[in-house]
């Protein structure tokens, strides 16, 4: 079993907090001291309340799934033997209402490019490491959303 962390600090600017009219601009720390910028989407709160320099929640859910799948693909290649030497993903998430009407994150596209130096998968290969990937990714594991891979070749 793994522990992870994060620590989010939020502090009332000088606006009326009754107002609605607050920042929901804060700070994430990750316990390797890294600390992010974060806010509320200004698709969900509307701007100036939110700030699009900062990371929202629903781009941290989708880079997560992202980077997961990343990191297993990366593994399945190796041990497989082929040589990564770029991986860049163009992940995309979509808001809707699922069927209890609820506003989730329903479909999280993954467009993964991967560059190989000296022998390539065949495209059959490249698909079975992207499935196997997604099958161990813990982050696709842990949610209800349909995460779908659909590589650039």
């Amino acid at each position: 079993m793994s522990t992870y962390s994060a620590d989010i600090l939020w502090v009332c600017d000088d606006t009326d907090f009754l107002s609605n009219q607050y920042s929901r601009r804060h700070t994430v720390t990750f316990d390797g001291g890294v600390i992010l910028p974060a806010s509320s989407s200004p698709h969900v709160v509307p701007l100036p309340m939110s700030d699009v320099s900062a990371v929202d929640p629903e781009e941290m859910f989708v880079a997560s799934l992202s980077s997961c799948h990343m990191l297993w693909f990366l593994t399945m290649a190796l041990k497989r033997k082929f040589k990564v030497v770029s991986y860049r993903d163009s992940a995309s998430g979509v808001m809707a209402k699922n069927d209890a009407g609820k506003m989730v994150m329903t479909v999280v596209t993954l467009q993964p490019h991967v560059v190989f130096e000296g022998d390539a998968p065949t495209r059959e290969q490249l698909d079975a490491l992207h499935h196997r990937a997604h099958e161990e990714c813990f982050i696709a594991n842990s949610v209800t959303t349909d995460v779908r891979c659909e590589p650039i070749y």
